[in-house]
Parts: structure tokens; sequence; C-alpha cells
């Protein structure tokens, strides 16, 4: 699973990810080049992290 976020949604998306998958999560910082072409998972502004538990 993963979730995609942005600055202000980075809270909730770590709150979310917990409560769905019971894992602790992982959480990334993309790159430049994928920030162009990823939206966040709650919102249209483009996603900064990634959250996952991979």
């Amino acid at each position: 699973m993963e979730k995609y976020s942005c600055e202000t949604h980075i809270d909730h998306a770590l709150d979310m990810f917990v409560a769905e998958t019971k894992e602790f999560p992982i959480m990334d910082k993309l790159k430049e080049e994928e920030k162009l072409s990823t939206k966040c998972s709650y919102c249209d502004a483009p996603a900064t992290y990634i959250v996952s538990s991979k």
C-alpha cells in the first residue's frame, strides 16, 4: 500500500496508513521528477511524500 501526500496532509496520511494496515509506515520524500506527475491522495496539490510499508 502506498499513499502520496502533500505537506499539508502528511499527518493524516500517516494516521490513515496505520489505521488501515496496522503496520509502521515508512515516509520518504519524493524526488523532484516524481513530484511533477504525482498528486496528493487527499487533495489536488502535488505530492511531496510517499508513505508505504516498504
